[in-house]
C-alpha cells in the first residue's frame, strides 16, 4: 500500500478530522479504512491475491478522495463507513456485502452494551418481567418488594459498575467473552464474594450485630438462633454463599451445656444417677432436636438485604462424641420430615456429609448407622451430597467443605504454622467462554490456544481489579465480616483489610464453562469415549492451572481455577455465541452449554462410567468442582445409591444426588414431573401451581424450585435434556 504521503498527493483538499462514536476527534487514518477492508476481503475468500489488492488500493484512494470532496474539517464515522461500502461494493459486491454485515453487526453490539448501562432501559426490563433479569437467580422471588428493590438497585449497581471497570474487561464481559459476575454488586461496591464463617469463634468469644453485643451462647438452641442472625448479616455483607463448616463440632460443646443443666434438674427429682442421666440425655436430645429444627426454618425464612434467602451450606459428620453424632443425626431427621404441614423439601440449607474411611465408610465404622441416614436422606430429599474426606485433602491440601456451592479454599497456614480454613474468603469469579475460542478456531487447534492465551490477558486484569477493589473496603463497610469474627480476625476501624486476603489467604477464581462443546467443535459431539480428546481437554485445563498458579506466585493472592455453577451463564453464553455462529449441532442447537467438565447430560452411562470419566478433572480445578449422578427413585433402594458413594470414595471429592422427589398434592403423585414450556406439570393429573405442588430439581449446586421460583430458559432446557445414569 502507498505511504500516507503518497495518497495525501491524490487530495483535492486538506483531511478532515474524525469524530468517534465517544465525541472523541481524532486524526484521519487511511491504514483503519485498509485494515477493515482487508478483513472483509480475507472473511469472502480464502485467499487475498494480487488482483484483489490492487482492488483494495484502488478503492481506497477513491474513498479518500470522496472523503476530501465533502469539504469538511470533521466528518463521522458513521459518514465514513457509508462511503467505505459504497465504494467497495463498485470493485467488489461480495466483499462490500461483507464488510456491510461486520458493520450492522457491531452497530447492533454497540447497541446492547449502550442498553446495558441504560438504566432506563434495564429498569424497563425489570418492569416488563423479562426473563433474563427477573430470572437470573432462581433463589430470588420477584415478586416480593424487597427483591424488586434489590433487582433496581442491581440495575443501578450494573450500570456504574461497567463505566467503573478497565475498558478492556468491560467490553469482553458485554461482548460475552467473559463474564464478571455478580456486577449488581461489585465492583460497585467493594463487596467480596463468599466464606467460611468462623462460626466457633464467634460463638465462643462473642461478637456484636447492630446495636446489640451478643455474649457467648448458655444453650444450643440460644447457638443456633446466633448462628442464624450471623448468617443473616453475613449473607447482607457479601454477595455469596456462606457455609456452617463442621457444625456437629461447632455445636456440641453447647448441647453440653443443656446436659449438665438438664442433669442437674434431674437430680433435683431423684437420687438414682442412671434415671438422671435417662433423663438428661432424653430431655438433651430433645433440646438439640428443636434447636437444629429451628435453624432450618429460620435459614429458610430468612430474607438478607439482597432480597434472598441466604446461601448456605452446612458441613457435618466427622464429629464422634454422643452429643457430636446426635446433631448428625438430628440434621438429617429434620430434612427427612420436611417443611410445614405438606413436608415439603428444604431448599437451604445445602447439606453436606462427610464421609471418611474408619469412620462412617463401611458397617462396623461407629457412624455407620448416620451414613445410612444420610443414605435415606439423599434418596428421599437429594441432600445431602457427600464430601470424601480423603479425596478433599489430596486435591485441596486439606479438609474442609465448600463455601456456598462449590468453591473450595486450598489448604492455608497461617504465620504460626496453624492450619486455618474458618474465616477465609474468596474476592470474586470471572468465567471464560470456552466455547466461543472453539467457534472462532473453525477447526484449528492452533488458532484455539493462541486465542485461549489473548482472553487470559483479560483475565487477569479482571481478577486484579477485582482483588484491588475489594482491598479498597474497610472494616466500617462490613463489621460483622472485619471487625466481629466473620472473617476470623477482629480489625479496628481504619485497618487495611488487605490483610485478611494476601499471603494467598484468600481465594481469586478464575471460572470457566463447556469442556463439552470445547471437544465437540473439534471432535463431534459423541468425543467423550476418545482418548485424543479427553486429552484435550485435559491440556485445556492444565494450561489454566498453570496460569492460575503463575498469577498466584507474583501477586500473593490465591488463584483458583474454577467449574462455575452457571445458574444463568449456561444460558447467556450460549445464547449470545448461537447469534453470533448461528446453530452449530450439539454446541448452540442445544440453547444450554454444559456445566464445567461434566458428561454430556442427554447421554446416559452408568454412574461409575460417568465418575470414572470425569475424576481426572478437579485436580486441575480444586477450587471449585462438583459432580452429579442421575438416578430413578431410590427410596426403596438406598443400596444402590451406598454404591455408587462407596465407589466413589477414593475418585471423586464432592457428589451430589439428583432423583425424582416431585410431589403433587393434588393427586398424590410422587416422583418426576414433566418438563414443560411453562416449567414442570405433574404427569397423572397435570397439575403445574406451585402452591399444589412441589418440584424441586438440581438448579447447579444448589436445589431450586422452578415452579415456584422459575429458572432463565437455558437452564430449563439443560435440566429438562438431563437423563438418567441408572
Amino acid at each position: 500500500m502507498e505511504n500516507q504521503k503518497e495518497i495525501r498527493q491524490l487530495s483535492l483538499f486538506p483531511f478532515p478530522k474524525v469524530i468517534k462514536r465517544s465525541g472523541e476527534i481524532v486524526e484521519f487514518q487511511s491504514g483503519t479504512i485498509y485494515s477493515a477492508m482487508q478483513k472483509a476481503f480475507k472473511s469472502t475468500y480464502e485467499v487475498v491475491d494480487d488482483g484483489m489488492t490492487q482492488k483494495l488500493q484502488v478503492s481506497l484512494e477513491e474513498i479518500i478522495i470522496k472523503i476530501q470532496k465533502l469539504d469538511k474539517t470533521e466528518v463521522t464515522i458513521h459518514e465514513i463507513q457509508l462511503i467505505v461500502e459504497e465504494t467497495l461494493k463498485l470493485h467488489d459486491e461480495n466483499a462490500g456485502n461483507k464488510y456491510t454485515k461486520y458493520r450492522e453487526d457491531h452497530d447492533k453490539l454497540r447497541e446492547e452494551k449502550q442498553k446495558a448501562q441504560d438504566i432506563n432501559f434495564t429498569i424497563g426490563n425489570l418492569v416488563n418481567k423479562k426473563s433474563t433479569t427477573v430470572n437470573e437467580n432462581a433463589n430470588k422471588d420477584s415478586n416480593v418488594f424487597n427483591t424488586q428493590r434489590d433487582l433496581t438497585a442491581g440495575i443501578v449497581g450494573k450500570s456504574i459498575g461497567l463505566k467503573m471497570l478497565p475498558f478492556n474487561v468491560a467490553d469482553a464481559h458485554q461482548v460475552g467473552d467473559i463474564h464478571y459476575h455478580d456486577l449488581d454488586y461489585h465492583p460497585y461496591s467493594p463487596m467480596t464474594n463468599c466464606c467460611l464463617i468462623d462460626f466457633g469463634g464467634m460463638l465462643n468469644k462473642g461478637f456484636r450485630i447492630g446495636n446489640a453485643d451478643v455474649e457467648s451462647p448458655k444453650s444450643i438452641q440460644t447457638a443456633t438462633a446466633q448462628i442464624s442472625q450471623i448468617i443473616a448479616n453475613v449473607a447482607s455483607s457479601q454477595y455469596g454463599g456462606c457455609t456452617v463448616d463442621r457444625i456437629d463440632e461447632v455445636l456440641a460443646p453447647f448441647a453440653e451445656r443443656n446436659y449438665g443443666k438438664n442433669l442437674a434438674d434431674a437430680y433435683e427429682l431423684t437420687d438414682d444417677e442412671e434415671k438422671a442421666k435417662s433423663f438428661a440425655r432424653k430431655k438433651t436430645r430433645k433440646d438439640i432436636y428443636d434447636a437444629m429444627q429451628s435453624l432450618e426454618y429460620e435459614i429458610n425464612t430468612l430474607f438478607t438485604s439482597n432480597g434472598q434467602t441466604p446461601f448456605t451450606s452446612v458441613g457435618f459428620g466427622l464429629g464422634t462424641n454422643w452429643f457430636e453424632r446426635e446433631i448428625q443425626r438430628v440434621i438429617l431427621l429434620n430434612r427427612i420430615k420436611g417443611l410445614g404441614k405438606e413436608g415439603r423439601t428444604a431448599i437451604f440449607p445445602k447439606l453436606i456429609f462427610t464421609i471418611k474411611k474408619g469412620l462412617n465408610f463401611a458397617e462396623g465404622d461407629p457412624n455407620y448407622d448416620i451414613k445410612q441416614l444420610a443414605l435415606e436422606c439423599a434418596a428421599k430429599r437429594m441432600y445431602p451430597d457427600i464430601v470424601n474426606y480423603d479425596k478433599i485433602v489430596e486435591l485441596t491440601g486439606s479438609f474442609k467443605a465448600p463455601m456456598g456451592c462449590r468453591s473450595f479454599l486450598q489448604g492455608w497456614k497461617d504465620e504460626n504454622g496453624k492450619e486455618v480454613n474458618a474465616g477465609r474468603m474468596n474476592l470474586g469469579v470471572v468465567t471464560m467462554n470456552l466455547p466461543r475460542l472453539a467457534l472462532k478456531s473453525a477447526g484449528d487447534k492452533d488458532k484455539f490456544w493462541n486465542h485461549l492465551k489473548l482472553l487470559l490477558d483479560v483475565v487477569k486484569e479482571a481478577l486484579l481489579y477485582r482483588i484491588k477493589r475489594c482491598k479498597e473496603a474497610v472494616p466500617e463497610n462490613a463489621p460483622i465480616l472485619y471487625q466481629y469474627g466473620a472473617f476470623g480476625k477482629r480489625l479496628k476501624p481504619g485497618e487495611d483489610v488487605d490483610k485478611l486476603f494476601r499471603n494467598k489467604r484468600a481465594t481469586i477464581s478464575m471460572g470457566y464453562i463447556g469442556l463439552y462443546e470445547v471437544a465437540t467443535a473439534f471432535y463431534g459431539g459423541e468425543w467423550e469415549t476418545n482418548p485424543e480428546a479427553k486429552e484435550f481437554t485435559l491440556e485445556i485445563m492444565r494450561k489454566l492451572k498453570a496460569k492460575a498458579d503463575e498469577w498466584g506466585n507474583e501477586y500473593g493472592y490465591h488463584f483458583s481455577v474454577y467449574s462455575t455453577p452457571s445458574e444463568s451463564l449456561t444460558d447467556r453464553f450460549s445464547r449470545l455465541d448461537r447469534e453470533k455462529f448461528g446453530v452449530v449441532e450439539n454446541i448452540t442447537d442445544k440453547e444450554y452449554y454444559t456445566n464445567s467438565f461434566h458428561y454430556d447430560v442427554r447421554k446416559n452411562p452408568t454412574p461409575f462410567e460417568k465418575l470414572d470419566f470425569e475424576k481426572d478433572y478437579p485436580k486441575y480445578c480444586s477450587g471449585g468442582f462438583i459432580h452429579y449422578c442421575e438416578y430413578p427413585v431410590l427410596q426403596q433402594n438406598p443400596k444402590a445409591l451406598e454404591a455408587v458413594w462407596d465407589y466413589s470414595y477414593g475418585k471423586v471429592g464432592y457428589l451430589g444426588t439428583n432423583t425424582p422427589i416431585d410431589k403433587c398434592y393434588e393427586c398424590g403423585y410422587e416422583g418426576d414431573f414433566n418438563p414443560t414450556e411453562r416449567g414442570f406439570e405433574c404427569p397423572s393429573c397435570g397439575n403445574h401451581n406451585p402452591k399444589t405442588c412441589d418440584v424441586v430439581k438440581r438448579t447447579c449446586g444448589y436445589l431450586g424450585n422452578p415452579q415456584a421460583r422459575p429458572m432463565v430458559h437455558g437452564r430449563h432446557k439443560e435440566i429438562s435434556a438431563r437423563v438418567k445414569h441408572m
